[in-house]
């Protein structure tokens, strides 16, 4: 190889790695959003076909989500016409490229325009108990974010079962599982066993989990789980992502998992933690379509 194409191929190398940071930084985080369906079927499904949209881990905060983009993915979600919609949870963002905060004072009212026949539900995710630093001296709630949601139309459960006599089901939302900290190490709020012991027939059930981590403790009774958390990685390639902030790695880094008759999709949500980058992992809202 002589100078001249070494030269020529370092700055092609280079220009493509810059295309690539730009795009990684400035593109895809901010700018494009898609709609993700995924199609469940159940032989044990005995509810009418059901069309979840699931919005995970907003992360508001300017410039990548401020409220106009949460206006944009509020009117792109009502437009699907789901069933029942759901949010799990990390509702603002902590890391170094925000430029300026939003207070869910701003915050739920966008929220509060989201239209679902069947409701609309949330739980909270890690983040949301970081943020409150009362919850963390107590090592337990209220969380200061739980009334605002409520207050706008948006029922947050926390441990707790509910009966969707509509749509014949139960819809299930678990507590963080990373909520508090402490001598340095996340604790979680969550508890199962009494979050299904509120469960009193065959119905289908739907649970919520803001972390996927838990997922292989979920008993053949819970139909779906659906989780946020992990971003697919923020930056996923042919499938792969090197950094998921899980135990488990890539096994529940994103999308559709089933183990035994256990199915499991986990959303790439929609804003970003630690660093502001996403690269192969398109901001979205979730669709997941059950039926028989």
């Amino acid at each position: 190889m002589n100078r001249r194409r070494f030269i020529k191929g370092l700055l092609a190398v280079t220009l493509a790695g810059l295309v690539t940071s730009a795009y990684g930084f400035f593109i895809e985080p901010a700018v494009r959003l898609r709609v993700r369906k995924w199609h469940i079927r159940r032989d044990d499904w005995t509810a009418p076909p059901l069309r979840i949209a699931v919005l995970a881990d907003l992360h508001v905060g300017e410039p990548y989500v401020g409220l106009d983009r949460i206006e944009q993915v509020v009117r792109r979600t009502n437009a699907l016409a789901p069933d029942l919609i759901l949010l799990l949870g990390d509702f603002f963002a902590s890391h170094k490229g925000v430029s300026g905060a939003v207070e869910m004072q701003e915050l739920a009212p966008v929220l509060a325009g989201l239209e679902a026949k069947n409701g609309v539900f949330a739980v909270l995710g890690n983040h949301d108990w970081w943020d409150d630093r009362q919850a963390q001296r107590r090592g337990s709630g209220p969380n200061r974010y739980v009334g605002i949601l409520e207050q706008n139309g948006i029922s947050v459960l926390s441990n707790t079962a509910v009966k969707l006599e509509s749509v014949g089901i139960w819809l299930a939302g678990l507590e963080d599982q990373l909520a508090i900290w402490r001598k340095g190490k996340p604790l979680g709020l969550d508890n199962l066993p009494e979050t299904l012991a509120q469960i009193t027939d065959d119905a289908p059930v739907v649970m919520m989990a803001h972390e996927p981590d838990v997922f292989p403790k979920v008993p053949n009774q819970v139909a779906l789980t659906l989780s946020g958390h992990t971003h697919g990685g923020q930056v996923r390639l042919f499938g792969w992502s090197p950094i998921v902030p899980s135990k488990f790695g890539n096994r529940y880094a994103y999308g559709h998992v089933r183990e035994g008759r256990r199915d499991l999709v986990v959303s790439g949500g929609i804003g970003c933690s630690i660093l502001p980058v996403r690269l192969g992992v398109i901001p979205e809202i979730t669709v997941v379509e059950m039926s028989a």
